[in-house]
């Protein structure tokens, strides 16, 4: 028979265990609706049962307190390996706001102003020519006229330095192609990125500073500043200095040997159907020169990683005691830099990122003042200050055969939001 003292005590538990339970997080508590989220699942495993994605990691926080974290498919179809939380992957663009914030930390010590030319800390850029269309009649295709300004450091933030990806159909690109400097991709060369920076500033831009948005170089550029006023590479400051302290431990430019097993395959969709693009074993970024630190596009990194650096911008720049930059700058950083030039995903630019300024400019459901980006390998992802919403999904997929999904779910995640 129990001792009546131990019944006391039993209860107690009991009663604790329930208030617990009670007092636990779940999507009713964060005000989600748990059926209306289940739309977006749905969207998920559709697109894996018809083959035209092969995985994806989804994770969407609230207050800091996680609504969903939910695995589909598989990172490897050929061995059957279904999608784990911790997959590790190739995030390209999404880079672009974790170098940003690299850029804005040393800015706060009072390294540059954001006006400041860049030429002062990156002389290859000092002279810098602009191409336009050549005169009717010309036997050339463009001419060079001198930049009006130099390029600002901020202007590489917001992409309007005049530097595009060198990409088939802009005016340089064959002075882009013969330099070794067209589309994205760093991960393959075998040389540094000061080397690779320093040649870009020699080679015309595609706009004035300043005065139109061109998708391109600009964030690389931005790293390579990095680089030279912290005296650090690119690749040691960001693991020291955001990677380290916000416990971000599955992040690298380069993935270790002991982690490849993690690194989900990229497919891609061509001619109507998924078709293995890059497995570990022939990845650039297991086995590839590991020298070359793309601030634009290089890093691999997990869902739940990249979910902290995202909470902590929500946090207004501090996560969990450890403060990268203050309110204030994050409040600059989601700002509209950029007027009417950009009109892509919404209809304003910050430092890194689109910014949701107007949702009725935009016409579609995503919340007020969110801001956010994608990557060349399909993921996205948004921070909704508003809202307390961190959201993202990881997967990896290129080409995307055109599958809007990383647009639909924005939409299928902010209609389950229901107070």
């Amino acid at each position: 028979m129990m001792n009546p003292g131990w019944r006391v005590v039993l209860a107690g538990v009991v009663c604790w265990v329930a208030a617990v339970s009670a007092r636990a997080d779940t999507p009713s508590t964060l005000k989600f609706d748990p059926q209306r989220l289940e739309r977006l699942d749905r969207a998920f495993e559709e697109q894996v049962e018809a083959g035209r994605i092969a995985g994806a990691v989804m994770l969407v926080a609230r207050d800091g307190k996680t609504v969903k974290l939910q695995t589909y498919g598989q990172q490897d179809i050929e061995a059957g390996k279904p999608m784990a939380r911790d997959a590790i992957f190739r995030i390209a663009s999404m880079s672009k706001a974790v170098t940003t914030v690299a850029a804005m930390m040393l800015y706060e010590e009072g390294k540059f102003l954001l006006r400041d030319p860049l030429s002062n800390y990156l002389p290859a850029f000092k002279n810098s020519m602009v191409a336009v269309p050549a005169p009717e009649g010309s036997a050339e295709k463009y001419v060079l006229v001198k930049a009006k300004r130099p390029i600002w450091i901020r202007d590489l933030m917001t992409h309007t330095a005049g530097l595009t990806y060198g990409t088939p159909g802009d005016l340089a690109h064959e002075a882009y192609k013969a330099a070794g400097l067209t589309g994205w991709f760093f991960a393959d060369k075998d040389e540094t990125i000061g080397e690779a920076i320093d040649r870009l500033g020699t080679l015309p831009l595609h706009g004035q500073p300043g005065e139109a948005w061109q998708y391109g170089f600009g964030t690389d550029v931005l790293g390579r500043l990095v680089e030279v006023v912290s005296g650090m590479p690119l690749d040691k400051f960001i693991e020291e200095r955001i990677c380290r302290p916000l416990g971000m431990k599955d992040t690298h430019f380069f993935l270790p040997p002991e982690k490849a097993s993690r690194l989900a395959n990229v497919y891609g969709w061509e001619d109507g159907k998924l078709v293995l693009k890059e497995t570990a074993e022939n990845s650039l970024y297991v086995n590839g020169p590991r020298k070359c630190f793309s601030g634009g596009a290089g890093l691999l990194s997990t869902a739940e990683d990249y979910a902290r650096f995202l909470q902590m911008l929500l946090n207004g720049g501090e996560l969990d005691g450890v403060r990268l930059l203050s309110p204030k700058t994050v409040e600059l950083m989601h700002a509209n830099h950029t007027g009417s030039k950009y009109s892509r995903d919404t209809s304003a630019f910050g430092l890194g990122f689109w910014v949701n300024e107007d949702p009725g400019a935009y016409g579609e459901l995503v919340g007020e003042g969110a801001y956010g980006w994608g990557s060349a390998y399909y993921p996205q992802y948004l921070v909704d200050p508003k809202e307390k919403i961190v959201a993202l999904f990881m997967t990896q997929l290129a080409p995307s055969g055109g599958i809007n999904l990383n647009q639909r779910w924005k939409v299928l995640m902010y209609q389950a939001l229901v107070e």
